[in-house]
């Protein structure tokens, strides 16, 4: 009953949120405009947004199906407070693998969330002071040997999310071979690029239509036998398929 209460408190509160957060980001343009009275010609701004609507609704449609399994109740903060792919998403995986837990369980949803809003609020108060301490601090970034550190910042972030995806373990069990699932979307990738697929104004089309793909591949893999998923803690593990 208290799990049952937390997720509608945790949904309730998100999609709060999301609403406030939608009605700022749409507010104080609105606000402005109406104060120095410099409205856009509302058909100009659909045409102008068109391209970049085509493209960048899938991506976000895609990105709901393939994060929030991983972020559970976090998705909510994660999507208002944005650096999904190169922030909040390597901070939950790392979250999961240190505490030892499963995704899509109570205790994985409890530790991403707790794991992404501490993120959230490290991000905020950074910023905040980097705001603060930009005209102070601006020699400094302009020193060679700085501007060459911040280059490989974002490369270690997604080195460390790299780590938790080659590695084959997920909370109580093991997982041998589970990259293999992505092999067929790879190929299939690889074959539109060959064939002169323009990848970057499809992209996220493709990301939508890849899911599926890896989904079924890795299912059938699982099935043949060629993905295995052991429990932990033992030499000669027994498969947890073959599990009744």
């Amino acid at each position: 009953m208290n799990n049952e209460k937390y997720i509608k408190s945790i949904h309730r509160l998100g999609r709060l949120g999301s609403l406030g957060a939608l009605g700022f980001m749409v507010g104080i343009p609105l606000v402005i405009c109406t104060i120095y009275s410099c409205f856009p010609d509302f058909g100009l701004v659909i045409q102008s947004g068109t391209g970049l609507l085509a493209m960048f609704i899938p991506i976000a449609i895609s990105e709901v199906f393939s994060y929030a399994p991983v972020l559970g109740s976090a998705s909510y903060i994660t999507f208002i407070t944005g650096n999904v792919m190169n922030l909040k998403l390597p901070v939950a995986i790392n979250a999961i693998d240190i505490a030892g837990v499963e995704q899509s369980t109570d205790e994985g949803d409890a530790v991403v969330t707790v794991a992404v809003g501490a993120s959230s609020i490290v991000t905020m108060a950074i910023i905040a002071v980097g705001v603060l301490l930009l005209v102070p601090l601006q020699p400094i970034f302009a020193i060679p040997a700085v501007k060459t550190a911040t280059g490989y910042m974002l490369p270690a972030l997604f080195g460390g999310l790299a780590l938790g995806i080659f590695n084959g373990r997920s909370g109580k069990y093991n997982i041998k071979g589970k990259l293999l699932g992505a092999v067929p979307a790879v190929i299939i990738v690889i074959i539109m690029m060959i064939m002169g697929v323009p990848l970057s104004t499809y992209q996220g089309f493709v990301i939508v239509g890849m899911i599926p793909v890896t989904i079924l591949a890795s299912w059938l893999m699982y099935k043949k036998g060629i993905i295995k998923v052991y429990e932990q803690g033992k030499t000669e593990p027994e498969p947890v398929a073959s599990k009744k």
